[in-house]
């Protein structure tokens, strides 16, 4: 099971965002796309679920299957003003088992329950997801990849706006994911988080700087390319014309 991007070109208003951008995560990797303001890191991952269409190459995920992926958004992307309970969110996690419209019965609701307790927040079950903080809401959005029990789990920037005590109760789920063997690929912009905790990184720059192990990609001579690629970036770089195909 991988997730494979070949040759990707991804751009917004015929801008290149992410430009012919070739790797592999392999399973079980904990992977960190991390990269200067600007560098196409969320395009990717947006492409990589299937959100964006590349104007050339491809994303191939091969053995997953759509209930094998959790996809966690960035918080500024969540209407979070829907009369939603706390719970019922994190029963949404369930879909691939009840369907996108079908009724979470009380084995489903207890395991929502069970995810809360899990991430510390089990007593906020019945309140409307309106009243909670932004890391509370956080913790609520990690219940639900919880339940959803996934094989690929995609975060975009996970712990920004978040206090101190959440982020790091959030990064050690992610450390138990990956002592799982789960997959996980985030967005991150906190250097020590990363090192920390993802020991495969990709540093972007709309390009590949560099791709592999943490401690080889996140060194003085690559975090200086990254930045003065993104820096002078041609804003108007012709993008590819091939047509592209998300597989």
């Amino acid at each position: 099971m991988t997730v494979g991007i070949e040759n990707l070109t991804v751009s917004y208003q015929r801008h290149p965002a992410v430009h012919h951008v070739s790797g592999r995560f392999l399973e079980g990797e904990c992977t960190a796309i991390f990269g200067p303001n600007g560098a196409g890191k969320s395009t990717l991952l947006k492409t990589m679920m299937g959100s964006l269409t590349p104007d050339a190459g491809r994303v191939v995920l091969e053995g997953y299957q759509r209930k094998d992926i959790a996809y966690l958004p960035q918080q500024a992307e969540i209407d979070r003003s829907l009369p939603v309970s706390v719970l019922d969110l994190v029963a949404t996690g369930l879909w691939h088992e009840t369907g996108v419209f079908g009724k979470v019965g009380r084995n489903g609701q207890a395991r929502a329950l069970q995810a809360l307790e899990q991430v510390g927040l089990a007593d906020f079950a019945p309140r409307s997801i309106s009243a909670l903080s932004s890391g509370q809401f956080q913790r609520v959005l990690f219940a639900r990849i919880l339940v959803q029990d996934a094989r690929l789990i995609l975060l975009d920037e996970p712990f920004n706006a978040v206090d101190a005590k959440t982020t790091y109760d959030l990064l050690e789920l992610v450390r138990l994911w990956h002592d799982e063997g789960r997959t996980v690929i985030a967005v991150l912009h906190d250097y020590e988080q990363v090192r920390a905790y993802f020991p495969q990184t990709l540093l972007l720059a709309r390009e590949v700087v560099a791709w592999g192990k943490t401690e080889e990609v996140l060194t003085d001579v690559h975090l200086k390319r990254a930045v003065e690629t993104a820096a002078h970036w041609h804003e108007r770089a012709p993008v590819c014309q091939a047509d592209g195909v998300v597989a």
